[in-house]
């Protein structure tokens, strides 16, 4: 009998990745493309469906090609992708408008419409108003009726490509629960949309994809689609889930107390959880099904927190930038050597991360600073404040979650992404949150977790987390250190006071 294999696709913000693995977990092979984001206007973020859709085509085909595995021997693929922005599709699975990434803020005056309700949303979907779904499709609603009515239902990105490369009409769009928490029209506990909310915002529930489960098989590749990709026409497609909740299952983030931190174009905070226990009282983090059954978990992230470095490489350090790109590491690797060097706290140094508005909790209007620069800061200086400024953004987040579960115990961080490359990164965020970070065997965490949701889906796994765990082990594990925790206190304070000191300046600027 020959081998099986499993493909996971990632339509990630920087890029899409796919991947082909055995059922023992081993990658067989691998591809890439970066993604083309489009900026109209300040604010505004987007991009074209079709580019969505064709990378996700080329890179199944280039990893098939570069496997040399019969297609046939393909037994299922998934798709996760961003998870905060929207789309949508008409009756005929085309794409009436384009895809409103998550990064896109033109949305915040309905942000604030729905601060009215935003107790009942969160009780019931698990997330506060924010830049996410419920606000687009009300800007979309109000702001541009005559492409809302051309609108069969709106859909994410993996819902979009799965439902294309299955041949779906409109009506058969779907979303899988662990998106639900970032809709606002949603009874996340229930996997159901809420007449309540709807009804409150005046959003038709025909406007809104039907809510399956992850390991749904909605539909098989289409003769169409095995040519453009290479697969077997046939070949079951799962519906798989949002990047996050692919990347925790691909990290075996399946305990309560993990905690998870993707260190990627988002700074993403997350804590595994059995039980659904919403933030109504801060109203900053979001709490979402995980793909395995009876497990939750806390999320919260900064917007673009991961591109603040690019940013500083870009425009504070070209001259580096070019010095360093023949260095072993290149620039980020070099500078992590510059900031370990500098003291904890960047000698008096804090920086503010959110350039394009804060998330969690909803502060749109929000953007970044540079706060007590003197004549004796250096660019390492500004680096290493900018890595500080995500731990202690962290450390906000895990003080809620202590808040709403005293009794829950924060056991390690599993840390993904390109972040996770960098010691004295890990070192930091270990420092503030007292917790030991912990590297993983293992980089392509999302399509990982996308191929096990596959391979359940057809019956190859039989329990997802346990296969997961089998399939992930440590690499290296950094400790806490005591001392340098407790100087880390009142810095956290500072950053904390200084978010709420700058708001409203922001707000009238």
């Amino acid at each position: 009998m020959g081998k099986t294999y499993l493909i996971g696709v990632d339509l990630g913000t920087a890029g899409t990745k796919a991947a082909i693995f055995d059922s023992e977990g081993n990658l067989i092979a691998d591809a890439y493309e970066e993604s083309r984001l489009v900026y109209p206007k300040p604010g505004w973020v987007e991009q074209d469906p079709e580019d969505i859709y064709g990378s996700a085509v080329r890179t199944i085909r280039e990893c098939l090609e570069r496997s040399h595995i019969d297609p046939g021997a393909v037994a299922a693929l998934a798709f996760d992708g961003q998870m905060a922005g929207i789309g949508a599709v008409d009756e005929n699975w085309g794409a009436p408008i384009h895809y409103d990434s998550w990064l896109d803020t033109r949305c915040r005056a309905y942000i604030e419409q729905m601060q009215e309700e935003a107790d009942r949303i969160i009780t019931l979907t698990g997330g506060p108003p924010s830049i996410s779904h419920g606000a687009k499709i009300l800007w979309w609603m109000h702001e541009h009726p005559d492409a809302f009515r051309r609108i069969a239902k709106f859909v994410v990105p993996g819902g979009y490509v799965a439902g294309r490369m299955a041949g779906l009409r409109g009506d058969e769009a779907f979303m899988d629960r662990t998106y639900l928490h970032f809709t606002c029209f949603s009874d996340t506990a229930a996997s159901q949309w809420s007449e309540e909310l709807l009804e409150r915002f005046d959003v038709s529930k025909e406007k809104l994809p039907r809510i399956v489960d992850p390991w749904e098989v909605i539909g098989c590749v289409t003769k169409e689609a095995a040519q453009e990709t290479g697969l077997r026409q046939g070949t079951p497609i799962a519906a798989g889930c949002g990047d996050q909740a692919a990347g925790m299952l691909g990290a075996a983030m399946v305990r309560p107390g993990m905690v998870f931190d993707v260190a990627g174009t988002a700074s993403v905070f997350a804590v595994c959880l059995d039980r659904f226990v919403p933030d109504r009282r801060h109203r900053t983090l979001f709490v979402a099904h995980l793909a395995v059954p009876g497990l939750y978990y806390a999320l919260a992230y900064i917007n673009g927190g991961g591109m603040n470095l690019r940013w500083f490489r870009d425009e504070l350090a070209p001259h580096e930038k070019v010095e360093t790109a023949e260095r072993p590491g290149g620039f980020y690797a070099w500078f992590d050597q510059k900031a370990e060097a500098i003291p904890p706290g960047s000698d008096h140094l804090l920086f503010l991360p959110h350039l394009g508005g804060r998330v969690c909790p909803s502060e749109p209007n929000l953007r970044g600073v540079f706060f007590g620069l003197n004549w004796s800061h250096t660019k390492a200086h500004l680096y290493r404040a900018i890595l500080e400024s995500v731990a202690y953004e962290y450390a906000y987040y895990q003080r809620i979650v202590q808040s709403l579960l005293p009794d829950l115990q924060f056991t390690e961080t599993r840390v993904i992404g390109g972040g996770a490359r960098s010691r004295v990164w890990n070192q930091i965020k270990a420092d503030v949150l007292n917790t030991p970070y912990v590297t993983l065997n293992r980089q392509e965490f999302p399509v990982l977790g996308s191929a096990i949701l596959a391979g359940y889906a057809v019956g190859v796994f039989k329990d997802m987390a346990a296969i997961a765990e089998s399939l992930v082990s440590p690499t290296s594990r950094i400790e806490p250190r005591a001392e340098v925790h407790q100087a880390y206190q009142p810095l956290i304070e500072q950053y904390i006071r200084l978010l709420e000191q700058t708001k409203p300046l922001f707000e009238a600027l």
